[in-house]
């Protein structure tokens, strides 16, 4: 069996007569805007999405990029990208917490009384203003261009991430600014060689967030969990597509 696609998960399965809360990931809330029926089988059946597979160097970029911040967090100093895209009002936001909001099992975290459900997620970095907003930071390492307006699947999928981030930093009491950043870090392709190393072109591109969304997605997902089916397939999805065409092949109804 691989080790990125178990059969079936045991643990955090939904159930409907349970009192107790249940806890959401802020990458679920994107699932199931991505294809509620893929969001269902998982929560309530334990069967996820193949996952792909996990590349070390994405998360090394997010590393070196968190301990760069933090050296200028922990030196009250300005940071020189900041400067370079005329963003000198910005500095790297300190809080007691954030180091854990930073890290799986020690994220941020609310509990959301209408649903019953407590919605969780990490953040890349947050920057402050001089005003005292914070703002929230997401990393990405990249080979593609990108202008921060693309309107893909999984482009909107970053941009409903950092909203997510937005309403739940707002729900813990902070003054969060509509406008986050996304740290685009693309890996250069003219080198005459490898050489051991690998240069990146690093691009700052702003994107005002709208949170609005949120309250009424919570409610949506909560009816979608306390369902007896399971919604209809949605073919732009590419797993649901996969499926139905290989239950066609086996000429077996599917779910």
């Amino acid at each position: 069996m691989s080790q990125h696609y178990k059969a079936k998960r045991l643990h955090n399965i939904y159930d409907p007569s349970s009192y107790g809360s249940y806890t959401l990931s802020r990458s679920k809330i994107w699932e199931f805007l991505d294809c509620p029926r893929c969001f269902y089988l998982d929560r309530r059946f334990g069967v996820g999405r193949p996952l792909g597979f996990q590349t070390d160097l994405n998360a090394t970029v997010d590393l070196l990029l968190r301990k760069e911040f933090n050296i200028q967090r922990t030196a009250e100093t300005e940071q020189p990208l900041m400067e370079s895209y005329g963003l000198s009002g910005l500095a790297p936001f300190d809080h007691v917490k954030l180091n854990g909001w930073q890290e799986d099992h020690r994220e941020i975290e609310y509990y959301h009384p209408q649903t019953n459900l407590v919605i969780t997620g990490t953040v890349d970095d947050l920057w402050s203003d001089e005003d005292g907003n914070v703002l929230v930071i997401d990393y990405k390492a990249s080979s593609q261009e990108d202008d921060g307006n693309s309107g893909a699947r999984w482009k909107i999928g970053y941009k409903k991430q950092m909203e997510t981030y937005q309403w739940l930093l707002r729900n813990n009491g902070l003054q969060v600014s509509d406008t986050g950043y996304f740290v685009y870090c693309k890996g250069q392709k003219d080198a005459v060689a490898f050489d051991g190393k690998l240069e990146f072109d690093i691009k700052v591109v702003p994107y005002t967030g709208d949170t609005s969304w949120v309250d009424q997605i919570l409610e949506d997902i909560k009816d979608c969990l306390d369902r007896s089916m399971s919604p209809s397939a949605d073919l732009e999805c590419d797993f649901c597509a996969y499926r139905k065409k290989a239950f066609d092949v086996l000429d077996v109804d599917e779910l």
